[in-house]
């Protein structure tokens, strides 16, 4: 493998002990500027995953990350996040960790080696074709993520994966790869960084687009959401002001009798 274009290539810079805070942060800034340009290069690879995604989904399908470390805690934020915001299943869109929740916290020695328990993981789930399994890591070399991503291929289930490398191990087992190449890192190896970064943008562009495609936004709002508190309870309510062109008291109202914004809309139309 090339390494002179990926996150273990040494960094661009040197004797960082000896720079300023100021040096530090202008020169991880401009780093972190040049990720999202390397994102933008993927967006065919992008788009092809999506549409298979959105495919199965229709079809009863579910989405699972699976990764380990930093790879594998973004790919559980971004599970845990779309309930909340556009109203689906916790069971629809599910993240998994190589050592399981207590990784979430804290690093679990040696447990990205196993080469066994990614698809142990995942049965647990009583995965299938109808799912999608989308393998993240920076390197693409976790062979917990890639044993697990062979195990699908065998089955038949759709992969895909996000990495950080050009025609890594991982992206060469998964059916529908994405390569974000966003080079070394400022501090030599610390995935966490810009590659952390181009995989947080690539789960957003994942799930925001699956989700508009499943119907989950109208317009440009969250009528789906999760009013789980006071903030969101009040961004329901001048949703439906806005959309209704009603006041807030009769959108409060409205509201509280629903306790869902897309239901609240029907309601008022249906004159319920």
């Amino acid at each position: 493998m090339d390494f002179t274009k990926t996150t273990e290539r040494d960094s661009n810079y040197d004797h960082l002990e000896k720079m300023s805070v100021n040096e530090l942060l202008t020169n991880i800034n401009k780093e972190d500027k040049t990720v999202p340009n390397a994102v933008e290069k993927a967006i065919p690879q992008i788009g092809a995953l999506i549409t298979e995604v959105v495919k199965k989904i229709k079809e009863g399908g579910r989405l699972f990350y699976i990764g380990a470390g930093t790879s594998g805690r973004l790919g559980i934020v971004d599970a845990s996040e779309c309930p909340p915001t556009f109203g689906v299943p916790h069971e629809l869109v599910v993240g998994l960790i190589a050592g399981g929740d207590i990784a979430i916290r804290k690093a679990v020695e040696f447990a990205e080696d196993s080469k066994v328990q990614g698809w142990k993981d995942l049965q647990a789930h009583e995965i299938s074709t109808k799912d999608v399994v989308i393998g993240i890591a920076a390197s693409g070399t976790t062979p917990y993520v890639i044993s697990a991503l062979e195990h699908c291929n065998e089955k038949g289930i759709v992969t895909g994966c996000i990495s950080c490398n050009h025609k890594s191990p991982l992206s060469l087992t998964a059916k529908f790869p994405i390569e974000v190449i966003v080079g070394p890192e400022f501090v030599t190896g610390s995935s966490r960084m810009k590659a952390g970064t181009a995989q947080k943008l690539v789960l957003n562009m994942i799930t925001t687009a699956t989700m508009i495609q499943l119907g989950r936004i109208k317009g440009n709002k969250m009528v789906d959401m999760q009013l789980s508190n006071n903030k969101l309870v009040d961004r329901g309510v001048k949703m439906l002001m806005s959309e209704l062109n009603i006041e807030r008291a009769e959108a409060e109202k409205l509201l509280e009798n629903n306790n869902n914004v897309r239901t609240a809309i029907e309601a008022y139309k249906d004159g319920n």
